[in-house]
């Protein structure tokens, strides 16, 4: 939930959650048409952007009972004819095959030093003068001791010492 506008918050579907952004009374009256409750947007708890924020354990459930007659694709359909800011919530497995994903290419295959070749999220900015790449998984803990502490000054003794010591 967020902690002072409403509804904004994720709410539960037939078969998962969707996550709702109606901020502001002319998006609350447009998610009350969606979910074929427009009385909610005229009622006295609920009329003033004081009274969701202040109603909100009542209203959060009286949505959660409306969202949960429908999946989650047929409400994000709705509400995005609507205009009304939405989106699923998706577990990794369904992040990785969503089609938004794959289109804007934010997944990008690297090897990992266990699991072989795993997809991680890609740099959000692409940036033409400074593009990021992604080269390889992060290696397991201390997997690159020696390369940053070789990069700091430290001799190939002194790094073997602090190996020998416990400090690394």
């Amino acid at each position: 939930d967020h902690p002072t506008t409403m509804p904004q918050s994720a709410y539960p579907t037939a078969d998962g959650y969707v996550n709702v952004a109606a901020a502001g009374q002319e998006m609350w009256k447009k998610l009350c048409n969606v979910l074929g409750r427009s009385d909610l947007a005229e009622h006295p708890d609920y009329a003033a952007p004081a009274g969701l924020a202040k109603n909100r354990a009542a209203l959060n459930e009286e949505l959660s009972a409306l969202f949960r007659t429908a999946p989650t694709a047929e409400w994000i359909d709705k509400l995005n004819a609507a205009g009304v800011p939405s989106g699923p919530i998706l577990s990794v497995d369904q992040v990785w095959a969503d089609p938004q994903v794959k289109h804007l290419g934010i997944a990008a295959p690297v090897q990992h030093h266990t699991l072989g070749e795993i997809h991680v999220i890609k740099q959000a900015a692409t940036l033409s003068r400074t593009p990021a790449t992604l080269r390889h998984a992060l290696p397991p803990a201390g997997g690159n001791n020696e390369e940053i502490l070789g990069a700091l000054g430290y001799s190939g003794e002194e790094i073997a010492a602090m190996r020998d010591g416990g400090v690394i």
